[in-house]
């Protein structure tokens, strides 16, 4: 899959990492990005994650045959107000947002009063750093990507949008946008929570200092996505409410059947909650779970 023009509308961890792999793979003759701040246009140059950086929207999509939205889920549809009338007939917009449901609903019907077309995708990949200095031209590769056409949607782009993330070394996996959301709820959205407030009550400056002095090599695995930006997280999860709420309900009945488990000193059930957790993980982590593409 080779382009002509690719613009990246914000150019960030995934943003950069996206440009970066586009240009050391030579999958596009220009490479630009879109940037709010005039000392993001050299951080860019410099990491080499683009060949032009530009505070002018509708340059940066200005006769691009590839738009891919990577800014925060809340900006996506007033960015793509600005951008839709500066696409060119069959124009394919993409983008990297952890929630589909609500971006597919928000950006498709817009970006089709161009003539153009709109596909969801979600790249399983990232890092709890943010910013173009943290892009690195290998993080697709083997990462899961998610692919979430409609009906509508046009064949031709949807197959295309695919071919993009194979082109940068991920797996692609399509599925409708609300499918999408109910499962990363639960395997990407809940665990982000779940950390937040393992650093919130562990690290609590309530807590005696000796407490921190005691957190692990445990506590900072469990924890490391924490420190993920609180814009994108909070963007996420009011974007997905529906489905985190479920998912922490879960997640909260589990808990409590432990927690009654051990008010009753039942060995047994304390037992059988970590043995089947065990089993589950090593079970995934073996490749039981191994990725299945649509």
């Amino acid at each position: 899959m080779h382009w002509k023009k690719v613009s990246l509308v914000g150019v960030g961890l995934l943003g950069g990492s996206l440009g970066l792999a586009l240009k050391q793979r030579r999958l596009a003759d220009l490479v630009v990005g879109y940037v709010r701040r005039p000392g993001s246009i050299k951080e860019c140059i410099r990491a080499g994650a683009v060949d032009v950086a530009t505070m002018d929207l509708r340059r940066a999509v200005s006769d691009a045959d590839l738009v891919v939205l990577c800014t925060p889920i809340a900006q996506m549809r007033s960015l793509a107000e600005l951008l839709v009338p500066a696409l060119q007939p069959g124009t394919i917009v993409t983008d990297v947002g952890s929630v589909k449901k609500s971006v597919v609903d928000d950006l498709a019907a817009l970006v089709a009063k161009s003539a153009a077309h709109f596909v969801g995708s979600h790249p399983m990949a990232g890092s709890e750093k943010t910013g173009v200095s943290a892009a690195r031209a290998d993080l697709f590769v083997e990462a899961v990507c998610v692919v979430t056409p409609e009906p509508r949607s046009d064949r031709a782009a949807v197959g295309k949008v695919c071919e993009l993330w194979k082109s940068v070394g991920g797996r692609v996996l399509k599925l409708a946008p609300g499918a999408h959301d109910e499962f990363v709820s639960r395997s990407s959205h809940l665990p982000h929570v779940v950390a937040a407030q393992l650093a919130n009550l562990v690290l609590s400056p309530a807590n005696p200092k000796p407490q921190a002095m005691l957190c692990a090599n445990g506590f900072r695995d469990t924890t490391r996505i924490a420190s993920g930006s609180p814009e994108m997280w909070r963007d996420i999860a009011m974007a997905n409410k529906k489905n985190l709420l479920g998912a922490l309900e879960s997640f909260e009945r589990g808990l409590a059947g432990f927690k009654k488990a051990l008010k009753k000193s039942d060995a047994a059930a304390v037992s059988r909650f970590f043995e089947q957790a065990k089993t589950r993980r090593d079970k995934w982590s073996d490749g039981a779970g191994a990725f299945s593409p649509e």
